[in-house]
Parts: C-alpha cells; sequence; structure tokens
C-alpha cells in the first residue's frame, strides 16, 4: 500500500492500525450519535477519516510506522474546536500523536487538563464542600469558585458549550456546569470525579469532551493495568 502524505486537518497519528469498529467505539464516547459511513465515522459537523498508512515525517519521525486518522469539517467550521479535540483524544486514547496546524504533541504529556463532572445544576457550596471533605484534607475556598485541599484544586465554572457526550443532560438543563479538576495525580483525580458524579447526577469527561465510565480511561495505554 502505497503511504501518503496528510497535510490538512487535526489527525491522530497512531503506531498500528486500529481495529475495525475501534475509532467508532471511541468517538461515541465524544458523541453517541456518532455513525460509520462507509470506511469514515461521522460524527457533529465532523467527519473521521478511515485510517491511511502515512509517512513517518508527519510526526518527524518520533514513530516507525504511522497510521493517520485525519477528522475534516463537515459543512461550517465544527463548534467548540470539536475536531481538534477528536483527534487528540483518539491519539490518547490509541497510543499515539497528535497533529494540529503542522505541531505535533503527545496528549499524554500535557499538563494543566484534568477531568470534568459536568452537572445539570450547579452545586450550592454548603451542597459541594461536604462532599470534597469526605475525600480530601483540609478543603478551603481560595475563590469565589475555587476549592482546593489535599494538592488537588476543584474549579466549578459554566460549561461552555454543549458537549455532545453529556447531551442526555441537555433535557433537564439549559445551562450547564462543569466541575473541573486539577491535580497530579489522575488515577485520583478520576476517582474524585466519579464519587461526584454519582453524588450529583453529573457525568464524568476527559480535557477533550470524552465521556469517562472509568479511572484507567484517565490513563494512556502504556499505564493502564
Amino acid at each position: 500500500m502505497a503511504k501518503r502524505r496528510l497535510r490538512t486537518g487535526p489527525t491522530a497519528a497512531l503506531p498500528a492500525k486500529p481495529v475495525r469498529g475501534e475509532v467508532l467505539r471511541l468517538v461515541r464516547l465524544a458523541d453517541p450519535d456518532a455513525r460509520e459511513d462507509g470506511e469514515d465515522v461521522v460524527a457533529t459537523d465532523v467527519r473521521v477519516h478511515a485510517p491511511v498508512e502515512a509517512e513517518p515525517d508527519l510526526v518527524g519521525g518520533v514513530l516507525e510506522q504511522v497510521w493517520a486518522v485525519r477528522v475534516s469539517a463537515e459543512g461550517p467550521l465544527p463548534f467548540d474546536f470539536f475536531d481538534r479535540y477528536l483527534a487528540e483524544g483518539l491519539a490518547f486514547r490509541l497510543g499515539g500523536l497528535a497533529v494540529c496546524r503542522g505541531e505535533v504533541s503527545d496528549p499524554a504529556d500535557e499538563e494543566g487538563g484534568g477531568p470534568a463532572v459536568i452537572v445539570p445544576v450547579r452545586p450550592a457550596d454548603d451542597e459541594l464542600r461536604p462532599l470534597l471533605e469526605a475525600e480530601l484534607d483540609e478543603v478551603e475556598q481560595e475563590e469565589e469558585f475555587v476549592h482546593a485541599g489535599d494538592g488537588v484544586r476543584v474549579l466549578v465554572v459554566p460549561q461552555k458549550g454543549r458537549p455532545p457526550a453529556v447531551g442526555e443532560l441537555l433535557p433537564f438543563a439549559s445551562d450547564l456546569t462543569a466541575i473541573e479538576l486539577r491535580g497530579d495525580d489522575p488515577e485520583r483525580l478520576g476517582a474524585l470525579a466519579l464519587r461526584l458524579a454519582e453524588a450529583l447526577n453529573g457525568l464524568v469527561v476527559d480535557r477533550w469532551r470524552f465521556r469517562v465510565d472509568d479511572v484507567a480511561d484517565l490513563m494512556p495505554p502504556a499505564e493502564q493495568a
């Protein structure tokens, strides 16, 4: 098979070709209504193209073999960078690299992002604080919307946009709230996020707004048990 050089569209550059159906399964974590269209996957405003073998210089030779999954807009530009987040989220979950506008990044190495709990109703401080105190030591409120304790920071902010992954919450809320978790231990953050989601009737998503159902979903494939 001739290798292709891809120059446009956010792309997940993978070290191996995903098995049939795996890309659809993962895209549905970001958009439950995603569907197959031939060998491609169509989601909200985007088309996720079938994996093709590409030249290693797509990622500067970091990978010996490259299978490229390109995400392109279907019609208007995707809302809230959905195309870029899809490419980066796929790269993370499949152990690859992300290519966007000519820049190569490893989503597994990126810092500053963590899981979020998306809830239909913003919790009052006297509702959230006991939940945090049950998990963290010495919880303090740093600002109106920031709680911190035991190496974890919790930000309660309006959710920008409406990620397709949390569409099932929308019939019950016109404005969603995001409880963003920050810290150095993804496993610990994931466990806390899942407990908060259960208590507050929310859903957990990762930094790319893929739905999270298990703590392992927040770990790169190489670190999963």
